[in-house]
Order: structure tokens, then sequence, then C-alpha cells
């Protein structure tokens, strides 16, 4: 049967733009340099989001007034200089040079505000630098072609408060200074007021009404993250803001609830199948202890207590930190007991805690975390004779660390071992009595907190297990 691969124009479209992305790799980096620069927060977003578009769009259309209005002043303004210009060389053409040179610039500094020489004759200065903005350039040249119609030179960049030009004659040449006032409509300072005084009108509307929204959704996760982590949530907690999230915040009131329930029908459920297996593993034992003392009876034993064992390990991992409120707990005391029970155990133990500025005290399961480290601690125990646990606040989370010198557990098996009721094939998992939940039940605690557990190599040649918790 033949198979015929039917691509759209819309996904052929995008196959090439991913193609054309790939050839070029610069594109992908900028873009990722874009996404990186971008703000992370909903907060700073939806100020971008708002605060953008309005921007863009006052400053275009500020810009496409002023940008007239600049034009059409500053071609009025223009004209009328070049045309007291015009009239000024036609003044100076048709009256005797002697007598009335002087009069003339008395008449262009008196009556149309214009500094006016009479230079000797020979050539314009070449051509100058041209500013930035070339609107006076543009606007003044085009009217001094038209009004003047002789040889001319401007100047609009020497002097930032005037403008100088100057007209060539084959008797001389004529030199005239106008403020740039008379020739030029400056308001950029008007367009620069507006554009800023407005943009902090609307961010500061928008950062009022955005913090009122974004409150709610910060209560929210909170909450949420509370929730997770085993803590008690606020009791002033309601749901708040806008429709949408109150929906949100209704339907995590709703899901805590179910969740609450659920785990305590399955702690009820859980604490009357422990009584009724207890119940028959105690009457084999009080058969067991009526009978004779035989090989076979010793096995059966043994056997009853391996169940009772694997039984209270089953019981643990389904029942996890079985509703436990988590509490202020001091960390270091809570692992100096466990240090203390665990002497029983052949392996030396030490504890080694950092010193910080105050004492480490955790809102935690305590019960729940103490089962956590102790089993940790046991498995060590169990395959080496040397344990160290450390601890150290690192940040915003603590490290725990149990460290042994045992046989250790391949870097391809780390992640494996947590899964329920998994066995390793080499010595560190041979034992009978092991029923595979021990780390699997640490990783589920260490989750219950907020936090997460990690297998390394240890600083004494084997196993190293990491708890990592939020403070």
């Amino acid at each position: 049967m033949a198979v015929i691969n039917e691509t759209t124009p819309d996904s052929q479209k995008d196959l090439s733009l991913y193609r054309r992305i790939r050839e070029h790799p610069h594109v992908l980096r900028l873009t990722n340099i874009a996404g990186e620069m971008l703000p992370k927060g909903l907060y700073a977003r939806a100020l971008l989001i708002i605060i953008t578009p309005i921007v863009v769009l006052e400053g275009v259309i500020a810009f496409a007034f002023m940008e007239r209005h600049w034009q059409a002043v500053t071609r009025r303004l223009s004209e009328a200089t070049a045309r007291d210009i015009a009239a000024l060389i036609d003044v100076y053409s048709d009256l005797p040079k002697a007598d009335n040179a002087q009069k003339i610039v008395d008449l262009a500094r008196d009556r149309l505000n214009l500094k006016m020489e009479i230079l000797p004759p020979g050539d314009l200065p070449p051509p100058g630098p041209k500013p930035f903005f070339r609107l006076l350039d543009k606007a003044l040249s085009n009217e001094l072609r038209k009004h003047v119609q002789l040889p001319f030179w401007i100047d609009t960049v020497g002097e930032s408060q005037n403008v100088e030009i100057r007209v060539k004659r084959d008797d001389a040449i004529l030199r005239f200074v106008a403020t740039r006032s008379q020739t030029y409509a400056s308001n950029s300072h008007i367009f620069l007021l507006w554009m800023v005084g407005s943009s902090v009108i609307l961010l500061t509307v928008a950062i009022l009404f955005l913090r009122n929204q974004i409150r709610p959704i910060l209560r929210l996760a909170d909450a949420a993250d509370a929730f997770g982590k085993g803590r008690a949530i606020s009791e002033d907690f309601k749901p708040r803001g806008a429709r949408e999230v109150r929906q949100a915040a209704v339907a995590f009131l709703q899901m805590r609830d179910r969740i609450k329930q659920h785990v305590e029908q399955r702690t009820t459920m859980l604490a009357g199948v422990s009584h009724d297996l207890r119940t028959v593993l105690t009457r084999f034992k009080l058969e067991l202890a009526l009978l004779e003392d035989t090989p076979e009876t010793r096995a059966l034993s043994t056997d009853v207590n391996e169940m009772q064992h694997m039984l209270e390990d089953y019981l643990a991992f389904s029942k996890g930190d079985g509703g436990e409120e988590a509490k202020p707990t001091d960390l270091p005391e809570l692992l100096q007991e466990i240090v203390d029970e665990a002497s029983i155990y052949a392996a030396t133990i030490d504890l080694k805690v950092r010193k910080s500025k105050g004492d480490i005290v955790l809102p935690l399961k305590r019960q729940a975390l103490k089962r956590a480290i102790t089993n940790l601690v046991t498995n060590a125990a169990r395959f080496g004779d040397h344990i160290i646990i450390r601890v150290a606040p690192e940040g915003q989370w603590v490290r725990i660390e149990v460290d042994d010198n045992g046989p250790g557990i391949p870097e391809s098996e780390r992640e494996n071992v947590f899964r329920p009721f998994y066995r390793l094939d080499h010595a560190r998992n041979q034992d009978e009595g092991n029923s595979g939940l021990g780390l699997a039940i640490a990783r589920d605690i260490a989750k219950s907190h907020g936090g997460e557990i990690a297998l390394g190599q240890s600083s004494i040649g084997g196993l190293r297990a990491i708890i990592s918790l939020p403070q």
C-alpha cells in the first residue's frame, strides 16, 4: 500500500520559514536574546501590552501633527525672510551705493530685524555640513531660490541661535544674519513635554489599575504554593479580582477540598487495613510461639517478620505524609534525633551542620521528613560502615546530604531506583527484606515539601543522597 504524504499550503509555508531560520542562526540568536530581554512577570508584561501601543500611537499622531505644523510654519517664516532679503537686494540695486549703503543696513536692522553687511565681491564659501534634520535648509533654500534668483549660501549649523545667508552679486556679496526664530519654528520641547507627560500619566494609571488586578493572582499563586508544600493557607484567602481569577480561585478551593477528602478517606482505609493485617500477623506470631523450636518454625518466623516489614513499607508508601500539617521545625535538632536513633546500627554516623546567621528552622511535616531521612540513613547503614550527614542553607534552599562508603549505585540506575518496587541486581539491593520502596517514599515526602531528592557520588566513595528543601 502506497503512503502519500500530503502537506497543506500553510504547513509548507511553516516548513519553509523554519528552514530559512535554520539557515540563518543569527536570526535565531536574535530571537533568543529578544526573548531573554522581555519581562517574565505577568505584571510587567501586562504593563508592556498596555503602554506600548498607546505610546506608539500617541507618538505617531503627535509626530505627524507637529511635523505638519513645523513644515507649514517653517515654510511661511522662510518665505517671509526670503521676501525681506529680496526686497533689500532690490533696494540696494536701485539706489546709489555710496550714499545709501548705510541707510539700507539700518533699514534692515530697524525695520526687518536683519543684520546686513556689504562685503567685497568674491566667491561664496564652500558648502558646510548639513544638519541632521534638513527641514530649515530645504525650506529656506527653496524660498531663496524662488524670490532672490541669485547665487546664495546659507549656514544653519554654525551659530545655533542665528542663520547666516550670503547672496552673490557682481559688485558685492550681501551678508544677512537672521535669528533662528525668524526662519524656523522650533517646538521640539513642546513635543517632548507632551510625550513624556502623557506617558507618565498613562503609566501611573496603568500601574494603579494593574496592581489591583495582579494582586489576586499572586495570592492564588501563594495559596497554591503553600498547599503544594503542605503548609497552611492564609485564613483571609478568598476569591477576589476579575471574574476569571475568581473562577480559578474557586476551582482551586474545590480541588483542595477534594484532595483533603481523598486523603482522609485513604488514611482511614489504610488504618483499617493496617489494623486487620497486623492482627493476622500477630496471630501468626502467637501460633508460632506455641510450636516447638524447629528449623521449620524458625523459617516461618523469619517469613512472618519479613511480611511485617514489607507491610509497613507498603503502608508507609501508600499513606505518604498522612495529612500531617507542616509546622516550624528545628532541622539540626531533628537530624540529631535521627542520628541518636540510628546508633543501633554498626555504622559510624557523623552530623555536620554548616554555620549560618540564624537557626535553620523550616515549616516541615516533622514525622514525614524524619521517615524520609531515616530511610536514607538506614539504606546507607545497610551497605556502609561510615555515614556523614551534612546540612547547609544555600540561598532560598536547605541542602541535606547523606554520604556513605558503600558500593554505590551506577549513574545509569540512579533515577530508576526511585521507582516503586524497583530492585537492583547488584550487591546494594540483594537483601531479601528490601521492598524497593525506601527511596520512593523519601522522594514523595521531599516533593510534598516542595523539594526534591537526587543521588550522586559520595565524597567518601559510596552513594550520596541529597534532599533540597525550600526555606
